[in-house]
């Protein structure tokens, strides 16, 4: 039996690059679940590939990074006790909403400047001040945002996760971060839960926790953030086309689930480790292939203002989280 790459793709690559293309990204894949592999690496591998030479299976690639990516999230439960999920969550209610409401504000500010789209600085509000596409996916129909809103918003998101990928460990190291600060600030300052996860493994375990267990706790505003902005568009009949109230991603349930298991059944503690490598493991992969997803297009599609915006209000917010972490104002 012949393989046809279009169980795969959808379609047959029709160019010489594609062609190579398709026969490199199996090797990439593969090559990302080695325990060696760096998530750094494993994203830039992705992306100088698909720039390249293309990617004539983006779709499957970008189908297949989001249930890997939350099938990882839910995996590295298991490495987390679930009282510490809970206590973060309520040491962290203070920063947390002060943290959202000079995100916004600054947002709302530069957006005006800038002259960028009502909906559009909600989206990347949202993305950068929770739980980067996972906020806005929930908050977008919400507020009726238009495909090619919300397709700006992601964009942009999607392009500074990878540049904090590749920066945040570098700089971590450079500023002399312990693991749990620079666990802290990758979760306060790093939109994706991908992103995050991936720049804080590079500072070992308790990086990785830290930064996995307070990004989650944030992510569980993604509810009612997305419903007060729909409720606020409404009242400036802006909304149109909302589809009424968000639901939780079931990633987040997962993870509390998987927590869960391991905190009261500690004879199944043996397990959590092998369990917590396959899903680091995942996470590079879905690293890899969320690089396979930036393209030329992407970048064109994007556009100059929106960018600008995210960019500014990604560098003030990050720049006023590692403050407050290194001033002790939050730990």
């Amino acid at each position: 039996m012949s393989f046809d790459f279009r169980t795969l793709c959808g379609a047959q690559p029709d160019r010489p690059a594609h062609r190579l293309a398709a026969v490199l990204m199996p090797v990439g894949a593969a090559a990302s679940l080695l325990p060696w592999t760096p998530p750094w690496a494993a994203l830039l591998a992705g992306t100088a590939l698909a720039l390249t030479l293309g990617n004539p299976c983006a779709g499957a690639a970008s189908r297949t990074s989001r249930w890997l990516l939350q099938l990882a999230v839910v995996g590295l439960g298991a490495g987390v006790n679930l009282g510490i999920v809970a206590r973060v969550g309520l040491q962290g209610l203070g920063y947390t909403l002060a943290g959202l409401a000079v995100t916004f504000a600054l947002g709302a500010l530069l957006a005006r400047l800038l002259g960028v789209g009502a909906k559009v600085a909600a989206l990347v509000c949202a993305g950068t001040g929770i739980c980067g596409g996972s906020a806005i996916a929930a908050a977008a129909p919400a507020i009726g945002a238009e495909p090619e809103e919300t397709s700006a918003a992601l964009a942009v998101v999607f392009l500074l996760n990878g540049v904090a990928l590749l920066i945040f460990p570098p700089l971590g190291s450079l500023l002399g971060l312990a693991a749990h600060p620079f666990g802290l600030w990758c979760a306060l300052a790093i939109h994706d839960t991908s992103s995050v996860t991936g720049a804080a493994l590079t500072h070992g375990r308790e990086a990785l926790l830290v930064a996995t267990t307070v990004k989650l706790a944030r992510a569980l505003w993604i509810v009612p953030v997305a419903l007060g902005l729909g409720a606020w568009f409404r009242r400036r009949g802006t909304a149109a086309g909302a589809t009424g109230a968000p639901r939780l991603p079931w990633f987040i349930a997962g993870f509390v689930a998987m927590s869960a298991l391991f905190t009261f059944l500690p004879a199944l503690q043996p397990a959590a480790h092998a369990v917590g490598a396959a899903a680091r493991a995942m996470l590079t992969l879905t690293l890899y292939l969320i690089g396979t997803g930036l393209s030329r297009a992407v970048l064109q599609r994007v556009g100059l203002r929106p960018l600008v915006l995210a960019l500014s209000l990604w560098i003030l917010v990050g720049g006023l989280s590692l403050a407050a972490i290194m001033g002790g104002l939050v730990t």
